[in-house]
């Protein structure tokens, strides 16, 4: 597959890493210590805000600790697109990556992939549900080593839901790209499906070891394994 685009715009969960990873190990693991953590880290006025943002959400008020706990457990269960849940995982995902030796996969086809499309003139962003701190520690302490250099910026729900299509539309103007000379990867259809709407070209990961079932409305590959980026102009 030949596309002729100066920007990929890649999704982490099921597209550049398995979804066993994100489920199995980097979740559970936020689960486990959260509790422990806002109890350390309570007083800390960054995590003082997510627990008040956190609290709103829920509807409860920010001195009940034990109902923003609650809640904020059943949203990492039903794997809710919360900014202050995301914000929060990615806290405890730091202390993981840099205490206690947690270290992400990123598929070997995605990382080839990605150096080939920068060795080529591109530019890459991410584009994801977890927090830019939690991408960028996702992509630092890979378990292929640190892969930030070949990133040009992060993404995440703060510009807007992934399913909805302003929310493109606005990272191709943070980006200072036409969308037109961007082609989004996701496994997600809806997600393609908004960014398509946007006027991005559209790529699906349907790997076989993450469940991913094709649609018809999207080129659909199962590895980036000959999906070649051609830029359309001079690269920016």
């Amino acid at each position: 597959m030949e596309l002729r685009a100066d920007v990929a715009l890649l999704d982490i969960e099921g597209t550049l890493g398995s979804i066993a990873y994100v489920r199995e190990v980097l979740f559970p693991y936020a689960d486990e210590r959260l509790d422990a953590f806002v109890e350390e880290n309570r007083d800390d006025p960054k995590v003082r805000a997510l627990l008040d943002l956190a609290a709103r959400e829920a509807g409860v008020d920010a001195s009940d600790t034990a109902g923003i706990l609650a809640a904020l457990h059943r949203w990492i269960a039903s794997d809710a697109k919360v900014t202050a849940l995301k914000s929060l995982q990615g806290l405890i995902w730091q202390e993981g990556y840099e205490r206690h030796g947690v270290r992400a996969h990123v598929y070997e086809d995605a990382i080839a992939a990605m150096r080939r499309y920068v060795a080529d003139g591109a530019a890459l962003y991410v584009y994801s549900s977890g927090s830019i701190a939690a991408q960028r520690l996702f992509f630092g302490y890979s378990a292929a080593g640190d892969l930030l250099p070949l990133l040009s910026g992060f993404f995440d729900t703060t510009i807007g839901s992934k399913v909805e299509a302003p929310s493109y539309a606005r990272i191709a103007e943070a980006i200072g790209v036409e969308p037109a000379r961007i082609a989004f990867f996701s496994d997600n259809a809806a997600e393609l499906d908004a960014a398509r709407e946007a006027g991005l070209q559209t790529v699906q990961l349907a790997r076989p070891e993450d469940g991913t079932v094709a649609v018809d409305r999207h080129p659909a590959v199962t590895t980036f394994d000959g999906v070649a980026l051609h830029l359309s102009r001079t690269a920016i």
